[in-house]
């Protein structure tokens, strides 16, 4: 393991080798005075390590278990940061910091099964744009459930026949307890927690109890649990929302006297002209900064072209109400030792409230015709040698207020009947049959903007050396009235607008499954089965009245300052000289002022969109499990098969110019499409005992991962103005693999193992979404949809689709360590460490533009979501009524998207991270426990960027630190 740990970087040997504390008690009992050998009781987090190891070591399959500590304590507060410890596993975080979604060996949420309590699970919830604002169907939200009303959970790195397809990267296994499976009759905990965050500066609480009885003596069990928290989150940052070179929106304002092209030309709608940018707007440029803009070309050869600028530079302040509650349900007979029953049922409530405020100089989004840019006067400018802007000063810069407000829920529910019966000492049946839904309402995403006009002397200054720029806005942003809504310019421009969007995506999974198996000989077992799944998802939206979407003028007596507020401190928690307080809008008291409530909504009679996708599964499977124990060096392991046939029904809607006569200019109209296809899909699973410490393991699998159900839906909208569009395409094929895994596992001690894997998936095809140029007329689209427009049939028009593409190989190594100290003396040996280490890489085939769908530019970069280095080290140490821990996970920077929407920058990136958390326990008493918890030690933030060269900071903010103080009881 030494000469392995040489080739891990620096940063992954330093968490690795970290220092970390942990809690398990280990209590020793003499029999008698005259009986020397002693009982070693294991528990608390190292009991709840021997158990997962076991686990592991006795599954032909790769897996990896995280096992609850005690009852209804499980390791971490959140079910997808627990699984950071585990090897391959890197974590994805969301709003407030908090883990969201996993990536495994590098493959992220969306290839990635989770079952819970055996059947396929769906959890979609919202978020900022710059998370995904939600996932479309596939992908699982581990956010929405509170980690106390689980017991476990598993990571199956290999399949076998007998699991249920779908799934790339892992299948995770989430279970709930059992009321038969505790050892006393009668069970009761419960916790309290105080939750409290350095940048809200809010303590918020966090509750959970269990009750599980046993009855008829022990052959019926009943176990409820219920948990609920809530959180009040808060984020500060910066954004930039875009890069793009300076000749995008047409340039600057030429300075007086400028003996070239003048810009923008003479208008005089806009009031430009030879002294004039625009009306009121004097060109105040210098000619040393607007010759050195117009010098550095770049790749594109314009003028301007080698200056990158930022899209919307913004300060944010996001504010999160958030509660989350859950519970679960279970009945459980068991009649003899050969029959089992039981019946789960599970609930969950994720609610949010979000509020965002920026303060934005819009004039870099836009062009001439919406006085932007080129209405813009260079007075300084300083960029470094890739072109990235150091510093700049402007003059005539339009400056907006932007407050969101986005209201939404998560429910998901499930129930389901699971069953086991042994009809002899060699056959046996089981069987589960359910039901769940995931339903992700949107009830309101409001956008409420105020604008500030022509501004002078906005800088934005990052020569400070660091990631977030200092900007300055040259009038008073705090001032209300330096902010107008619902005026017009002589031009037509409206300063102050709105917009509105409410929508509902929901999930039901149905699952029918038998299972048999046949202890055939001692050294075989025939298992075959089969399972029908269905999976319906649905998407609805609603929309305001054509008639209501202007925006209105305020009625008379009413100012900007009567529905706005202080947006304050951002400048305390995000430091850097950044700016202070600024002016935002209350929602509530801005839908009084305009009437908002009285506003009429439709559906798809106006336009509104709601499609969905129905997939219906059905599948077989044979397998054999071997295990030959006469040899040299025993062999088990399992091979099998598994047919799959998927129907898929989808239903879009396409926007077409509604009958004449219609209350309403656009209607929807539904378009169908059906399709079937089928796999076989071979798996082996082999481990070679080689010695009783020692195990090789060796795995192979045909694998499918099916499309995101969003992508499926067959619809489309085009913009016939700028000839763009998107369309729908429910014909893709499911990403299919062929993976090859390979291990050596030494369990060298009780409760130890070092481990090696190798893995490689050969991704035969992957999907992306290609710009294309497409005529029009091969759109499928109503060429009614070109009304008013200059657009004909026959033009080409930029159409963004999901298609599929090459893919590429994948390859890694995973490195493990679970290591007690019990080998050393006195106090040493009460400590223990967990470190893990994965190195994957991969070659990915991008198609980054074609025509009719002929591929023009391709490229060949890492796969979306794959951090190349993960590492994560646990130090523990756990003795008598005391234990304390602590755990630091990095993961390397990996690509979000490709491209990153041109321009002349070639990704979308996330830099690495190292997060820190740690935890504490006393024992008061037998039977109470003081909690204490931290997260995020080093205050780490979270920093996105864009280009693989120049690396411009795209989005940072600080979540801040956590702790926690909390108090569990068991009676």
């Amino acid at each position: 393991m030494k000469h392995a740990s040489f080739r891990i970087n620096p940063l992954a040997w330093s968490i690795l080798t970290a220092v970390a504390i942990s809690g398990t008690s280990v209590q020793a009992q003499t029999t008698s005075a005259s009986d020397s050998v002693e009982e070693v009781v294991v528990t608390g987090f190292r009991a709840s390590l021997n158990t997962a190891l076991n686990q592991k070591r006795e599954n032909t399959a790769a897996i990896d278990s995280i096992v609850s500590e005690d009852i209804g304590k499980f390791p971490d507060s959140n079910l997808a940061e627990s699984m950071q410890r585990i090897p391959g596993v890197a974590l994805s975080r969301g709003d407030g910091g908090e883990g969201k979604n996993i990536s495994v060996r590098g493959l992220g949420s969306t290839f990635t099964r989770v079952r819970i309590n055996g059947m396929e699970g769906a959890s979609q919830t919202g978020s900022s744009d710059i998370y995904g604002a939600g996932n479309s169907g596939r992908g699982f939200d581990f956010n929405v459930f509170p980690s106390e009303i689980f017991s476990d959970l598993t990571v199956r790195k290999t399949p076998s026949a007998d699991v249920e397809e779908g799934s790339l990267g892992a299948t995770v296994d989430i279970k709930a307890p059992r009321p038969l499976s505790f050892k006393d009759e009668f069970t009761a905990t419960g916790t309290l927690r105080g939750v409290y965050n350095e940048i809200s500066e809010s303590t918020d609480p966090r509750i959970s109890g269990l009750i599980a009885k046993k009855f008829a003596d022990d052959t019926i069990g009943v176990l409820v649990s219920v948990a609920h928290s809530e959180r009040n989150i808060r984020e500060v940052g910066y954004s930039a929302v875009n890069i793009l070179p300076g000749y995008v929106n047409g340039g600057f304002c030429s300075p007086v006297g400028y003996t070239g092209t003048q810009v923008p030309a003479n208008n005089a709608a806009k009031g430009a002209d030879e002294l004039n940018c625009s009306t009121g707007n004097p060109r105040t440029g210098s000619a040393e900064a607007y010759d050195l803009w117009r010098s550095l070309t770049g790749v594109s050869g314009q003028p301007g072209g080698g200056v990158f600028m930022p899209r919307i530079p913004r300060y944010l302040n996001s504010e999160q109400d958030a509660e989350r509650s859950g519970g679960s349900v279970t009945l459980e007979w068991q009649p003899t030792d050969r029959t089992n029953v039981a019946l789960d049922g599970l609930f969950s409530r994720y609610d949010v409230v979000r509020r965002d405020n920026y303060i934005d100089a819009l004039s870099l989004a836009r062009n001439a015709n919406n006085n932007g840019q080129p209405m813009m006067s260079i007075k300084e400018l300083e960029v470094n040698a890739n072109g990235s802007l150091v510093y700049g000063l402007f003059d005539g810069v339009d400056l907006r207020s932007e407050s969101l407000v986005d209201r939404f829920t998560t429910t998901v529910e499930q129930i389901n009947l699971s069953f086991s019966h042994q009809f002899s000492d060699t056959f046996e049946v089981t069987g589960l049959i359910g039901r769940s839904k995931s339903e992700l309402e949107n009830l309101e995403r409001l956008t409420v903007n105020l604008d500030a006009v022509d501004t002078d002397n906005y800088s934005i200054d990052f020569r400070n050396g660091g990631n977030i720029p200092i900007l300055s806005y040259g009038i008073d942003v705090a001032n209300p009235n330096n902010f107008q809504y619902a005026a017009g310019l002589s031009d037509g421009t409206v300063l102050g607008n709105w917009n509105i969007g409410s929508s509902s995506r929901t999930t039901e999974n149905t699952t029918a499954g038998v299972n048999f198996g046949w202890q055939a000989t001692d050294a075989f077992k025939i298992k075959f089965g089969a399972q029908h799944r269905v999976s319906d998802y649905k998407v609805r939206t609603q929309q305001l009245a054509p008639s209501y979407t202007a925006t209105r003028n305020l009625p008379a007596g009413v100012s900007v300052s009567d529905f706005t507020r202080i947006v304050k401190g951002v400048n305390d928690k995000l430091g850097s000289n950044t700016l202070g307080n600024y002016v935002g809008v209350d929602h509530e008291k801005w839908k009084q002022a305009v009437g908002f409530n009285d506003f009429e909504w439709c559906g798809a009679e106006c336009g509104a969109q709601s499609p969905e996708v129905k997939e219906t599964i059905n599948s077989a499977y044979l397998m054999t499990e071997f295990r030959f124990e006469d040899l040299a060096m025993p062999i088990r392991g399992d091979v099998g098969v598994r047919y799959v046939e998927t129907d898929q029904h989808s239903v879009g809607f396409v926007p077409t110019a509604a009958p004449a006569g219609s209350k309403y200019p656009t209607v929807a109209l539904p378009v169908a499409v059906d399709r079937t296809y089928d796999d076989l899909l071979p798996s082996a699973n082999v481990v070679i005992e080689i010695n009783p410490s020692l195990l090789a393991r060796l795995s192979f699998a045909e694998v499918i991962s099916r499309p995101d159900l969003g992508v499926l839906i067959p619809s489309g909208s085009v913009n016939a103005t700028t000839r763009t569009g998107s369309i729908g395409n429910p014909f893709l094929e499911a990403i299919r693999a062929k993976t090859y895994d390979a291990s050596l596992e030494w369990y060298f001690n009780e409760g130890a193992l070092a481990s090696v894997a190798y893995f490689e998936k050969d991704i035969d095809t992957y999907i992306q979404s290609i710009s294309s140029l497409v005529p029009y007329s091969e759109l499928g689209l109503p060429n009614t949809l070109l009304e008013g427009s200059s657009a004909t049939p026959a033009d080409l028009f930029t159409v963004m689709r999901s298609t599929n593409t090459p893919g590429g190989p994948l390859k890694g190594v995973e490195l493990n360590m679970q290591l007690p100290f019990t080998f050393l003396p006195g106090f040493w040996q009460d400590f223990g460490l967990l470190a893990n280490y994965t190195h994957v890489t991969s070659d990915i085939n991008y198609v980054l533009q074609s025509a009719n769908g002929v591929p023009t530019l391709t490229t060949t970069n890492d796969l979306i979501g794959l951090s190349k280095d993960a590492a994560s080290a646990t130090l523990y140490y756990e003795k008598d009524d005391f234990s304390i821990r602590t755990t630091g996970s990095y993961r390397s920077g990996y690509l979000r998207s490709i491209p990153s929407g041109g321009n002349d920058s070639d990704v979308l990136g996330n830099k690495s991270t190292l997060f820190v958390d740690a935890s504490a326990s006393y024992n008061l008493t037998s039977n109470v426990t003081l909690i204490l918890e931290a997260q995020n030690l080093t205050d780490e933030r979270n920093t996105l960027y864009i280009d693989s060269v120049r690396q411009d900071t795209l989005f940072e903010t600080r979540i801040g630190r956590t702790f926690t103080v909390g108090v569990t009881a068991r009676f």
